[in-house]
């Protein structure tokens, strides 16, 4: 049994504590907001096993121009950040070459090969009942063109991981969606979309069952020091916890704690917007993509949640709810009975780094270290799977399958 303490008390710090504790390990979370509302929390609470694809790839872009020049569009760049973004930036042209788009598509298939089981046993382990439902989703497109290509892309991804998916007229998507009623081509229905019962309810349950079964600490990690004698946690009240190991799992600060370690890593956020509807009189059977638009809209139990898009600024730039405002605006041109008022607005932070895959892997200068950070759109979803595999490398050592993952890529000499 190894003292192992946790920075960061999101859905990724979560899962990778209760698999630690699951191996027997003495487990303490530190987190300076468990009650609070983080990426964690304000997601589109969709299991996207089908979304592979990286963002920085050829035909993203392509749209980026047009999107940029929408100030309300799927994405938006906080002009007056453009200084601190500029090598995320560089890295995300990279990393958008078609050689590179593939490799990263590549290592994604590996990790959502066992994303459902991952879950299953993640609940299991959590005393969860039922956290997920098998809804599939709806992507419904504007024009017939995109409707074309997103159907051969998508069929592609679902012969790989072993689901159906469906083209459907106009009309066979308002048979199955109702609600539906604004002027559209077409549409795709994906099996391989499962959907979570409420992101909140979920990552509230897991921090019950870590504080019921180890210790969690209201406070933020301020530095990570490794010794010969162990790995000191220190907070920002200057407070040392010692432990034999530990991860860091603290979403956007996490590059401040590797940075501390001397280790490089290009880690911004895709700030995202939603609005949440509480006891909606519109249901939906399953969530829907307004693909051409950058956003979802998900039903949860007694909610409807309409999020998404990408906004790149510092961590700490105000909000522009006016983000929240027309998604909301552009998602009544399809269904008019999406309520004008009462919903709650929300502003998170995606981690992100510019290839999207995220980092998991033992730091390379101290195996006692493990990092597990900037999942970006795909927190939620690869959640189960980072907390299972941070758990096996403390046993077992780096793994080969995990080397695009790890923080090794973007060290002084090697690709990004």
């Amino acid at each position: 049994m190894a003292r192992i303490g946790i920075v960061g008390g999101g859905i990724i710090g979560c899962a990778t504590a209760i698999h630690l504790i699951a191996r027997g390990h003495d487990v303490t979370l530190f987190e300076q907001d468990a009650s609070g509302l983080p990426a964690s929390v304000g997601n589109a609470g969709i299991m996207a096993i089908p979304e592979i694809d990286p963002i920085a790839r050829p035909d993203m872009l392509l749209s980026a121009p047009r999107w940029l020049a929408d100030p309300l569009g799927p994405l938006t760049l906080r002009w007056t950040d453009l200084p601190a973004l500029t090598p995320w930036l560089l890295a995300f042209l990279r990393s958008a070459r078609p050689a590179q788009a593939a490799r990263t598509r590549t290592a994604l298939l590996g990790l959502m090969r066992t994303v459902l089981d991952d879950h299953r046993h993640l609940a299991e382990m959590a005393s969860l009942v039922d956290p997920v439902q098998h809804t599939g989703a709806m992507t419904i497109f504007d024009t017939q063109t995109a409707l074309d290509a997103a159907f051969r892309h998508e069929s592609e991804t679902a012969r790989l991981l072993g689901f159906a998916v469906e083209r459907l007229s106009p009309a066979e998507v308002r048979a199955r969606i109702p609600a539906l009623e604004g002027a559209l081509a077409g549409g795709i229905f994906s099996a391989g979309y499962h959907t979570f019962r409420h992101p909140e309810t979920f990552l509230r349950a897991l921090q019950a069952h870590v504080r019921a079964r180890a210790t969690l600490v209201d406070a933020s990690i301020a530095a990570v020091r490794p010794s010969a004698d162990g790995i000191t946690l220190t907070t920002s009240a200057g407070v040392g916890h010692s432990f034999d190991k530990a991860v860091i799992a603290a979403g956007v600060w996490s590059r401040d704690l590797v940075r501390g370690l001397g280790l490089r890593v290009s880690l911004e956020t895709e700030r995202g917007y939603n609005t949440t509807f509480t006891d909606p009189h519109l249901t939906l059977p399953m969530p829907i993509f307004f693909s051409e638009h950058g956003f979802c809209a998900t039903p949860f139990d007694n909610a409807l949640r309409v999020g998404g898009a990408v906004e790149l600024a510092r961590p700490d730039a105000p909000a522009n709810f006016a983000r929240a405002k027309a998604m909301r605006t552009k998602m009544r041109r399809y269904v008019p009975a999406l309520p004008e008022t009462g919903g709650k607005e929300w502003m998170g932070r995606r981690p992100s780094t510019p290839d999207s895959l995220p980092v998991i892997g033992l730091s390379p200068d101290d195996p006692r270290i493990a990092l597990a950070f900037g999942h970006g759109h795909l927190g939620l979803t690869l959640s189960a799977t980072t907390g299972r595999l941070v758990a096996e490398l403390f046993d077992t050592g780096e793994q080969p399958a995990l080397a695009p993952f790890s923080i090794r890529r973007f060290q002084r000499g090697t690709k990004t």
